[in-house]
């Protein structure tokens, strides 16, 4: 019996095999594009999901049919309130708005002023990531889109449309709409009314370990499946990275260096803190809860300067600013798709401050991981501004792979980091695991133990002392260039 975990990342779908003693068996991944048509929006096709889900499943087969054919569930993972609008007869009708999209600012200020109640309900403030305002900005600018809306699903939802028939939701990726009572884990009525949508648009919902229903018998035989595999609920990114590694005990916490940049942290209660951009979704998995800082651009600020640097990749350009490890004298703002935790502002920009003749690529990508790590560090502060009690910390995504950037995160975090075993692996992993117990029924905490240790990175006392005070000048920089910021709109 093996487990596939899917993935619909913002660049790229992956695939996860796993068998029962929880080893990989085999795993690929197909890039996605993202459409940035106007400042500040961020689209794809759902379309291009599809494509990609079933390219990973067919390079897995060719090289392990026999190990896929005993697959006997799929979970599902994904990108964050993504607005996937669907008419009467399930057809797309634009490209799905995501979760880095900024446009409907305005709408976020409607939707409270609509429902006053919205913070309390939710635990959270309308941001414009959220899928709620994106309607709002769509019954104002493309009305007759509004109009045929029948179903609103979010993205790794509509693939699991496609694969089973369902429309179907889980608790986390549901918290991200704005339209999820969170602490009841159920629909709101009230949130959906001041959206202009009623319950009828909205997917039934279960919990992530649990099974959403069955592959429709033509995706089956495509794959070289049988016809009665179980689909699971899985979860948002995050949430199944989460449940990946093993983070879904209260104070346990993890950060996921992905294209955006998570403090996630596990609860057993509802505790929001709307206040300070904190985020608080249940968990994949039944009465638990979690906490969560956002920074929308983390190891894609890596990648941005590596392209615009002309580093021929991302590994070369960490392994240039390793050899070079000097102190840049630069300060880097990294929003280069706004900000969530806890500026909440999808105006505000990127920037680097501090230039001189003498810098170079490596001072250049230097600065760009400090000003990841010092925006984490806001998002801790936030966090723990909220009552939050964080425990242990364990660092996934593709910035993970790195040891020297860990050194760098744990030293402006001022807290130790554990960098375990297949922390690239990410939210697929979850979404095997939760595929698992949706097939098994087994206990939670027997499944989702966390991995081996590979490493835990201690702080360095040099370069926190240096960070505690750089850290001011940055938090200064966002003060001193918000109104510019926002002018440049």
């Amino acid at each position: 019996m093996t487990f596939l975990g899917i993935d619909v990342g913002t660049s790229s779908v992956k695939t996860l095999l796993v068998d029962e003693a929880q080893a990989v068996v085999d795993e690929a991944s197909a890039p996605l594009a993202v459409s940035r048509p106007r400042p500040l929006w961020s689209e794809q096709d759902p379309e291009d999901w599809w494509r990609a889900t079933e390219k990973t499943v067919a390079e897995i087969r060719s090289r392990n049919p026999r190990e896929l054919a005993t697959v006997a569930g799929i979970g599902l993972s994904g990108q964050m309130h993504g607005a996937t609008l669907l008419d009467d007869g399930d057809r797309v009708l634009r490209p799905a708005i995501l979760w880095n999209d900024g446009r409907s600012a305005a709408e976020c200020a409607e939707l409270e002023r609509r429902e006053p109640r919205s913070r309390a309900i939710t635990g959270n403030l309308a941001m414009p990531g959220f899928t709620a305002p994106k309607l709002l900005w769509i019954a104002v600018h493309e009305p007759d889109v509004f109009r045929r809306v029948a179903r609103v699903l979010l993205p790794k939802d509509w693939l699991r449309l496609r694969l089973t028939g369902e429309c179907a939701s889980e608790m986390s990726d549901a918290s991200g709409t704005l339209w999820l009572d969170v602490g009841a884990r159920r629909w709101s009525v009230e949130m959906l009314a001041a959206t202009g949508l009623s319950p009828a648009a909205m997917p039934r919902l279960v919990e992530g370990s649990a099974s959403s229903g069955r592959l429709r018998r033509e995706v089956a035989e495509a794959w070289g499946l049988a016809p009665d595999v179980v689909v699971a609920g899985g979860g948002g990114d995050n949430a199944a990275g989460a449940v990946g590694v093993g983070v879904i005990h209260p104070g346990q916490a993890l950060l996921s260096l992905g294209t955006s940049g998570v403090y996630f942290v596990a609860g057993d209660r509802f505790a929001p803190n709307p206040e300070r951009a904190v985020h608080a979704f249940c968990h994949a998995l039944p009465e638990r809860w979690h906490q969560m800082s956002v920074i929308l651009s983390a190891a894609s600020c890596l990648a941005w300067i590596r392209r615009a640097t002309g580093a021929s990749d991302e590994a070369a350009l960490l392994a240039e600013i390793e050899a070079a490890d000097r102190d840049p004298r630069v300060l880097f703002l990294p929003y280069l798709s706004g900000e969530r935790t806890p500026h909440n502002d999808p105006t505000a920009k990127g920037a680097f401050v501090g230039l001189t003749h003498d810098t170079d690529r490596a001072d250049l990508g230097r600065a760009v991981l400090e000003g990841v790590a010092f925006a984490l560090a806001d998002g801790q502060e936030a966090l723990l501004a909220a009552g939050t009690a964080i425990d242990s910390v364990t660092v996934i995504g593709g910035g993970a792979r790195s040891l020297f950037w860990g050194r760098i995160l744990a030293s402006a975090l001022e807290r130790p980091l554990v960098h375990p075993h297949g922390a690239e692996h990410g939210p697929s992993f979850g979404a095997a695991r939760l595929a698992r117990l949706a097939v098994t029924g087994e206990d939670a905490a027997a499944v989702c133990r966390p991995p081996a240790q590979a490493v835990t990175i201690e702080p360095d006392a040099s370069l926190r002392d240096r960070y505690r005070e750089r850290r001011v000048r940055y938090g200064r920089l966002y003060e001193e260039l918000r109104a510019t910021f926002a002018a440049l709109r």
